[in-house]
């Protein structure tokens, strides 16, 4: 679903998310479509491997990779300077959020897409995020061309994850 541009939506090692293939400019659109949020804001992207970063981000901070050695959650880290991904994506000074998930089926839908995949949390954007998948609305369920089975009975807490924005001189700004 993801090769043919198609959305949708799956639980990631955070909280459940609406995903695309990030290099694919008219999928991303209609993940913004479908939040109803606004395209000057930012979405995340998951990578299978931190080896696959120069990919997509121009000088990627020595520091980051100690950051992702160390972290005991999930942690996003926002580079500048990306590129390789549909221009919508990105931020001021081509800034990208990526996160490489730990969790095995996660990590397994970026290995077998090999590009990044949107992470974007699967709520209308301003509405809470839902901490399941009973509490996903069903404008977003109705709304992906594909609901991944995978975990939809799970009810154990899982919360966004620790969002860093880190510059290639070193310098960095917790966000959440």
């Amino acid at each position: 679903m993801l090769r043919k541009g198609g959305i949708i939506l799956y639980p990631t090692d955070t909280i459940w998310g609406i995903g695309c293939d990030a290099t694919n400019a008219a999928a991303v659109k209609r993940v913004y479509e479908l939040k109803q949020r606004d395209d000057s804001k930012a979405l995340i992207v998951l990578l299978d491997s931190a080896d696959h970063l120069d990919h997509y981000v121009v000088d990627v901070p020595y520091m980051a990779r100690e950051l992702m050695d160390v972290a005991v959650k999930p942690l996003t880290i926002i580079y500048d300077g990306a590129f390789n991904v549909a221009p919508s994506l990105l931020g001021e000074n081509d800034s990208l959020g990526i996160r490489v998930p730990q969790e095995p089926f996660t990590h397994k839908l970026c290995q077998a897409l090999g590009r990044p995949v949107v992470s974007t949390s699967a709520n209308v954007s301003g509405q809470p995020s839902p901490a399941s998948f009973a509490e996903i609305d069903d404008t977003i369920k109705n709304g992906v061309d594909y609901v991944v089975k995978y975990r939809q009975n799970d009810n154990t807490p899982h919360a966004a994850s620790n969002i860093i924005k880190l510059s290639s001189d070193g310098t960095f700004k917790i966000i959440r």
